[in-house]
């Protein structure tokens, strides 16, 4: 039997917490959740969505992992057209053209941070 209980938090890697912080609570609408010394003169930043959940963690880049990466995250949204529309007239660079909504498949569209990592945005049931 498995201890596991939920997806806690998802890394996302910055080349800075600020500025990510700024992007996530200002432009997402996310709530900061954690930013506390972490290690030897790092800070542990953690981001929420409004409604709670699986957190994400604004960790510094190091090594292999670096900004500019699909990240595999996709966030839900009640209206995905209305969120592509906020983020682009916000000056979020989001793709072209929204995706699916066919009936099959919801519909979602890429958008990517101030990093240029990428996520996802999905319509659900929010």
């Amino acid at each position: 039997m498995s201890r596991i209980t939920q997806v806690g938090r998802v890394m996302v890697p910055v080349a800075n917490q600020d500025a990510a912080i700024s992007f996530y609570t200002g432009t997402l609408g996310f709530t900061l959740a954690a930013d506390v010394p972490f290690g030897d003169g790092d800070r542990w930043v953690e981001v929420a969505p409004p409604s709670g959940g699986t957190t994400l963690a604004l960790v510094p880049e190091r090594g292999d992992y670096t900004v500019g990466r699909n990240t595999g995250i996709a966030l839900e949204a009640a209206d995905a057209r209305a969120a592509y529309d906020e983020l682009k007239a916000n000056g979020v660079d989001v793709d072209e053209e929204l995706m699916g909504g066919d009936g099959t498949v919801p519909l979602l569209f890429f958008f990517r941070d101030h990093d240029a990592n990428t996520l996802m945005i999905v319509e659900g049931g929010a």
